[in-house]
C-alpha cells in the first residue's frame, strides 16, 4: 500500500521526506506534497522524516484525513503533469527567490 501525505503538511512542505525517498515519488501539490501511488515502493522511509507527522501508509490514515486518499489519487488521475518535488536544500534556497514556486507558497502562508 502506498503512503499518503495529509493535512499537517499544509503550510509546511518541509521536504525532508523528499530527501528520504529512494525512488523520487514526491510531487508538488498546490498546498501540500503528494506521493505518486504507482511510483511509491511502500518502503516507509519518508514517514519518520516528516516533522509534522503528516505521512501515513494508506490503510493507517486517521479518519479525519481519509479524504486525502482520494485527493492524492485525483491529483495523479488528472490530465497534465505535476512538478517533481525538489530536494529540501533546493526548496529552501528558492524560498527567498522572488517568483519561485517555493517563494510564492510561503508568501501564501505568510512564511516567506
Amino acid at each position: 500500500m502506498p503512503y499518503i501525505v495529509t493535512e499537517p503538511c499544509i503550510s509546511v512542505k518541509d521536504h525532508a521526506c523528499v530527501d528520504a525517498c529512494p525512488v523520487d515519488c514526491f510531487y508538488e501539490g498546490e498546498d501540500h506534497l503528494l506521493i505518486h501511488p504507482e511510483e511509491c515502493i511502500d518502503c516507509g522511509a519518508c514517514e519518520p522524516e516528516c516533522p509534522v507527522d503528516a505521512i501515513f501508509e494508506v490503510s493507517k490514515v486517521p479518519a479525519a484525513w481519509k479524504d486525502y486518499i482520494a485527493r492524492n489519487a485525483a491529483a495523479f488521475a488528472a490530465k497534465g503533469s505535476l512538478p517533481k518535488a525538489p530536494p529540501r536544500e533546493k526548496w529552501e534556497a528558492q524560498r527567498g527567490a522572488r517568483g519561485t514556486e517555493a517563494n510564492l507558497y510561503f508568501q501564501k502562508y505568510n512564511k516567506a
